[in-house]
């Protein structure tokens, strides 16, 4: 089977929503970071206000590792409705999250990841889906924003599988669903 990894980026404090405002200093730490998470992947899933701001920035983008990833890598939107802006590789997913990504993760392939799309990743946490969080923590207290962990009904238990940092202050935490 194949594992559903989230990779976030957040603040200490916790907030996850777009980094632009509070993610200082990267280095090229959290680039090669960043690729070896999404060497693994073959499909991601995003949610649809992620989808619809990303297809006005990637396709045109030169920024690496992630732009050649993200436009050749099949997008699975999770999304009511179709998107008006096309972006190559796409697909919208059109039967309930919970039995689509259950699928997904049982078809050949590497790992499916989830970047971004706080929404779609708190629905995926509260069903349990989640097998890997790769969470890169930078030395911000951001104070006011979407965090990525909100109130679950049921509490979760994970396992530590690696730590590293970067010089800037970047912490990089691999937990596996324990």
């Amino acid at each position: 089977m194949r594992n559903l990894v989230m990779y976030e980026l957040m603040s200490l404090d916790g907030v996850a929503e777009e980094p632009g405002d509070w993610m200082f200093d990267v280095d090229d730490d959290v680039f090669a970071n960043l690729g070896r998470v999404i060497a693994a992947q073959d499909d991601v899933l995003l949610g649809r206000g992620t989808y619809d701001y990303w297809s006005g920035y990637w396709p045109t983008s030169d920024v690496q590792p992630f732009a050649d990833f993200i436009n050749t890598t099949t997008k699975h939107v999770v999304t009511s409705s179709a998107p008006e802006e096309p972006w190559e590789s796409s697909v919208v997913v059109q039967e309930p999250l919970v039995d689509y990504v259950r699928a997904l993760k049982e078809r050949q392939g590497g790992d499916i990841g989830v970047h971004g799309s706080l929404t779609l990743a708190a629905s995926l946490l509260e069903a349990d889906l989640v097998d890997v969080l790769e969470l890169v923590v930078v030395p911000t207290l951001a104070g006011a924003g979407r965090r990525l962990f909100g109130d679950r009904s049921e509490p979760g238990r994970l396992r530590l599988e690696s730590v590293a940092g970067s010089p800037t202050g970047a912490a990089f935490l691999r937990y596996a669903r324990g």
